[in-house]
């Protein structure tokens, strides 16, 4: 973009520069979410609630599929 189409939207940065770091936040918050190694602490931490009764097959069933989504997403395997 030539010097005069930056003059022309010098009025819009501070949103610019706003969705710039949105983009940074969410990019960031997605990386961590789909870290296999995050994950699998979850699973671990999922398996410890499970045999602690913390909760009960079904509700651990339920949260395992999601957590190996998130895994397989992450890492392109099937498991």
């Amino acid at each position: 973009m030539g010097l005069i189409g930056e003059l022309l939207l010098l009025p819009f940065a501070p949103a610019r520069g706003s969705l710039w770091v949105l983009r940074q936040v969410v990019a960031e918050a997605e990386r961590q979410y789909y870290d296999p190694s995050a994950v699998r602490r979850e699973l671990a931490l999922l398996e410890e609630r499970l045999e602690a009764g913390e909760i009960d097959e079904a509700e651990f069933e339920r949260c395992e599929e999601e957590l190996l989504d998130r895994l397989q997403d992450s890492t392109g395997q099937d498991f």
